[in-house]
């Protein structure tokens, strides 16, 4: 096989390797992305009890207002009622009491529902607080997972950028400048093996003519097809025993 082929093979075979990480990359991260949306998703629920609880609190406070003000209305109805002399003043009065007295069992009996509702978020919240414990460790626990990972990766993706230099070095970086452009829209398939007389990048077959100069291996060949530059993958013969 021609020498600038063989580059172009390893160039390739290690350009391959880097990408593959990509996925790699990808998944280490949704593992710590789906825990932190479980963290995220749990503290909006707690943060909307917290909002519900302290908007009853605040209702609580404006029906405590309202009794003390209904408390002082009644006192004065009763103080009126001594002093007042007609049937219709005392009618009067009677109605203005009765109304008051409606609005004062009203209010506590709102205090008294709206308290017993914010016991039960409050029992929802410590639940919720128990809940988000166990998920921000499964959360570091997932972050250290993929820590671990991704520094694995990043070991071994320089050890092949090192190689990708030691090849880019050596070869001729016109063969190298037609590799690029060629992989700019073929990616990683931009060498591809000959099979069954087929080029294994746009999978159509060769012409006998091609076919014979990829077997050949003295120069670059590329599919007259797609552009790929094409070359004949090396069969190990097995060793006999």
């Amino acid at each position: 096989m021609n020498q600038h082929l063989k580059e172009l093979v390893a160039l390739s075979t290690i350009d391959k390797e880097l990408d593959s990480f990509t996925p790699q990359i990808e998944a280490a991260n949704r593992k710590v992305s789906r825990e932190q949306k479980k963290v995220d998703s749990l503290q909006e629920q707690m943060e909307t009890l917290r909002r519900q609880i302290e908007e009853n609190e605040s209702k609580i406070a404006t029906y405590e207002e309202q009794i003390g003000t209904l408390s002082e209305q009644l006192n004065s109805i009763q103080k009126k009622g001594s002093e007042i002399s007609t049937e219709k003043e005392m009618k009067a009065l009677s109605i203005e009491e009765e109304i008051a007295k409606e609005k004062l069992t009203f209010a506590n009996e709102e205090i008294e529902r709206l308290n017993k509702v914010n016991e039960t978020k409050k029992e929802q919240l410590e639940e919720l607080e128990e809940q988000l414990k166990a998920l921000q460790e499964a959360l570091e626990a997932a972050r250290v997972e993929a820590a671990a990972e991704l520094e694995a990766i990043e070991k071994e993706k320089e050890d092949l950028y090192r190689k990708r230099e030691e090849i880019v070095q050596k070869i001729d970086q016109k063969v190298l400048a037609f590799y690029e452009k060629i992989r700019k829209w073929a990616g990683n398939t931009a060498v591809s093996p000959v099979r069954k007389q087929a080029c294994y990048g746009c999978y159509l077959k060769i012409n006998d003519k091609t076919y014979a100069d990829v077997i050949r291996g003295e120069e670059i060949v590329t599919c007259p097809h797609c552009g790929r530059i094409l070359y004949l993958e090396e069969i190990e013969e097995p060793v006999e025993a």
